[in-house]
């Protein structure tokens, strides 16, 4: 690992999704508490909700704009959309109302979307081997999460957090900018042979290919159904005025952290299986907070498990990019699936946390999709070698 640390594109891989996850998520904190001036518990978590799915089309705009854009383009439209993106931030910040600070939010999202979708597909191209992919992500996600913390507990003032999150928001469009002129060539080494490979291959390779990410982001889809259930209820009592932002949340941290070295093992040989487990003690959560355990259980089995999550789509999507014909949409696809996830979730969810007073549909619900997820996690594995990431 410490190889891994001296070489300098890991390191920007770091960089590059550590400060993404930072201000995707503070932007998230801060559009919360925002909107939550406004409008009821339920309507804010509908519209967090809803703001993640503008990301996710975020996310499915980032590959056209990559395929498509003129090379010399393509660094003055990141500063455009960098400038649009600390804007809308601070016009968030100001709260001027609930139709402005909703707008603002939606604009923001999805340009933060294009963002993660650039940083995931740069990261995956200039990392030398993959041997350390899902440490990488791990150490990233839990940089994010520390940077995140001491914002929410340093900075007390709204206006200094839209100011911290902007001046990272410029940081992280002028590490877009460079890494993608330092790796240009790569690139578009990359993209040629992604867009040459597909006839020259068999074709039952491919759709095998094809197979497996459709499989790949089914499971996110259904893992994230059971993960934003969660998030939803943190979030409630996130609007209702519980503080969650201390110590609970740097169980975030270290999840991610672990998880990224336990999920190396063997060449992640055994991250399905270990993700499988820890989706089993979410689903387990959430029963024993239905039957009247304490919030305080469901706050930090949502943290441990959330950051083993996001480490595994994260490594997942930019492992299996490697060997599709466009990665530049399948490495960010994970976040941008978890996302769609929630956005259509948020409605059900809402309703059934709000209504739901024995809590047995909830858990009937979830006892559902840890099923569905059985089926889906087998099949995948089906699809994909556990030894070399590539498909059978």
């Amino acid at each position: 690992m410490k190889g891994e640390l001296r070489k300098p594109a890991s390191v920007n891989a770091i960089l590059l999704i550590g400060i993404f996850t930072f201000v995707f998520l503070g932007a998230e904190y801060l559009f919360v508490n925002m909107i939550s001036l406004s409008v009821t518990e339920g309507r804010t978590v509908i519209a967090q909700n809803y703001a993640l799915g503008a990301s996710a089309v975020g996310f499915f705009l980032y590959p056209a704009m990559e395929r498509w854009g003129g090379r010399r383009y393509k660094s003055a439209l990141t500063f455009i959309l960098a400038l649009g993106a600390i804007i809308c931030t601070f016009i968030v910040q100001q709260h001027i109302s609930y139709a402005a600070t909703m707008t603002a939010g939606m604009v923001l999202f999805l340009l933060l979307g294009v963002f993660g979708s650039a940083v995931h597909y740069l990261a995956a191209v200039t990392i030398d081997g993959d041997n350390a992919l899902a440490r990488l992500a791990g150490i990233a996600y839990a940089l994010g999460i520390l940077l995140q913390y001491a914002n929410n507990n340093l900075v007390n003032l709204e206006v200094a957090e839209a100011a911290f999150l902007s001046v990272f928001l410029a940081a992280l469009s002028l590490l877009v900018i460079r890494t993608r002129q330092a790796a240009q060539s790569r690139i578009e080494m990359t993209e040629t042979a992604g867009a040459s490979s597909e006839p020259a291959e068999d074709i039952s390779l491919t759709r095998k290919k094809r197979t497996a990410g459709i499989m790949l982001a089914l499971l996110v889809v259904l893992m994230a159904c059971v993960f934003s259930t969660l998030d939803n209820a943190v979030t409630l009592r996130h609007a209702s005025g519980t503080d969650i932002g201390q110590w609970p949340r740097l169980l975030l941290a270290f999840s991610g952290l672990a998880a990224g070295f336990v999920f190396d093992i063997r060449k992640r040989k055994y991250m399905g299986l270990i993700m499988y487990c820890v989706m089993m003690m979410s689903v387990l959560s959430i029963v024993v907070l239905n039957l009247g355990a304490p919030f305080l259980i469901g706050l930090v089995v949502f943290y441990l498990s959330s950051g083993f999550f996001v480490v595994f789509f994260t490594a997942s999507f930019m492992e299996l990019s490697r060997h599709m014909r466009l990665p530049s949409l399948w490495a960010g696809m994970g976040r941008a699936m978890n996302n769609v996830s929630a956005a259509l979730l948020t409605n059900a969810s809402v309703a059934l946390l709000v209504s739901d007073s024995n809590g047995m549909a909830s858990i009937i619900l979830a006892l559902v999709l840890f099923v569905a997820v059985s089926v889906v996690i087998y099949l995948y594995t089906a699809w994909m070698p556990v030894s070399s990431g590539t498909p059978k």
